[in-house]
């Protein structure tokens, strides 16, 4: 039997989670004081585990669940592909459990900088004839061609792994397609010439008469091995996407931000001066992978020509994004880009939490071309720095 105190404890704590949940879904965010000139973060993560709606993760049943028990438990809200859709901003959110699945689930603001609400209902992502056992990091792609396309990584046991190697895994690029963000058409997985595919991402226009996939050739889960480097490749078609060259329009570099393995985070943005690219770079350190962004900019007349690529990373976590299930690292493979110029940039920390940084496609393009390359030594970098304080002498 059901003891009644039980049933109003219950109804207690619902009303409380309520509340709390409320507070927290319309908290309003402000960008920080302290600004770099080339764009503006925010005081709190725009997406936390916390935001997921209480009807995914109680039985709000008392009857049921008397001790008002946290039956589903969602771990981390991060890697978020974005779209602007019908005036609003949207995220499509890797949602991870506490069973370390991780599904795919819409996010809606009116702002994009706060007021983030769940959809009712996660994305129900259809599947091959070779089942997933994990999804994550969509990248959308608004195309040309009509449609909507989430590339997405899929992961599934490596089946030439040893019986005890509970570990070892292939990825390769899901392919999906939209109208309504809700409906998905879920195609075959992209095909290369390398062992496995992730970070790969749909160019929102045909090029020639193709489609293009930035892409990220790796020999191993983990491991680039001989990839590595943001690749380019062409299909002629979404429905059974096969890529038989990528080029390496990007590579890695030694001593550098991204000398183990680099890829790109979103569809890159159209500007006067050329394509404009956001993307990570990870490099080892004594503490394990540090993860930061970079971005570089490619040519309107040949997108695989790189014209502009700032030294160093662009964002790299701060003090309050450097804690996390995957510490030091910051990723994103969403932004959205307004009508007026500003570009609003989502980056998950530390693979538990969304943010928003927001710039402008002017401040963008501004710091790509006047930003000094990476001279690749002290020396180098030091020159640059000397050739600043000469052309500000009498400025200070």
């Amino acid at each position: 039997m059901i003891d009644n105190r039980n049933i109003q404890s219950g109804v207690t704590i619902f009303d409380t989670l309520f509340k709390e949940h409320e507070i927290l879904l319309n908290r309003r965010n402000k960008a920080v004081a302290r600004h770099n000139g080339i764009y503006k973060r925010y005081e709190f993560p725009v997406l936390t585990a916390d935001h997921a709606p209480l009807h995914w993760r109680y039985d709000l049943n008392v009857q049921t669940n008397p001790f008002f028990i946290e039956r589903i438990g969602v771990n981390a809200t991060f890697n978020s592909g974005a779209i602007k859709w019908k005036g609003n901003y949207l995220l499509c959110v890797r949602v991870e459990g506490y069973d370390r699945k991780s599904f795919f689930a819409i996010a809606e603001s009116p702002n994009g900088i706060d007021n983030f609400r769940f959809w009712d209902k996660p994305v129900v992502m259809p599947e091959t004839e070779t089942p997933d056992v994990n999804l994550y990091d969509m990248r959308l792609t608004n195309h040309e061609d009509g449609w909507i396309y989430g590339i997405f990584c899929t992961e599934r046991k490596d089946s030439c792994a040893k019986a005890n190697n509970l570990s070892g895994a292939i990825a390769n690029a899901g392919i999906a397609r939209t109208k309504d963000l809700i409906n998905w058409e879920r195609l075959p997985d992209l095909i290369t010439p390398s062992n496995q595919q992730r970070n790969v991402v749909l160019h929102p226009e045909f090029v020639n008469g193709e489609y293009a996939l930035y892409t990220r050739p790796q020999d191993g889960f983990i491991e680039t091995g001989n990839g590595g480097g943001i690749g380019l490749g062409y299909t002629k078609s979404m429905e059974n996407a096969v890529i038989k060259e990528e080029k390496v329009i990007f590579n890695k570099v030694f001593h550098t931000v991204y000398e183990l393995k680099n890829g790109l985070g979103p569809a890159p943005l159209k500007t006067e001066k050329g394509w404009l690219h956001l993307a990570h770079g990870v490099r080892s350190t004594a503490s394990g992978l540090r993860y930061v962004l970079y971005l570089f900019m490619t040519a309107l007349h040949d997108i695989g020509e790189v014209i502009y690529r700032p030294g160093g990373y662009f964002m790299a976590p701060n003090e309050n994004e450097i804690i996390g299930d995957v510490g030091n690292v910051l990723f994103s493979n969403g932004w959205i880009q307004d009508p007026d110029g500003t570009v609003f940039i989502y980056y998950a920390s530390s693979d538990v939490r969304m943010h928003v940084a927001v710039s402008t496609v002017e401040r963008l393009v501004d710091y790509c071309m006047n930003t000094p390359q990476d001279g690749l030594s002290s020396k180098e970098s030091v020159k640059v720095i000397h050739h600043l304080i000469e052309k500000n002498k009498g400025l200070y």
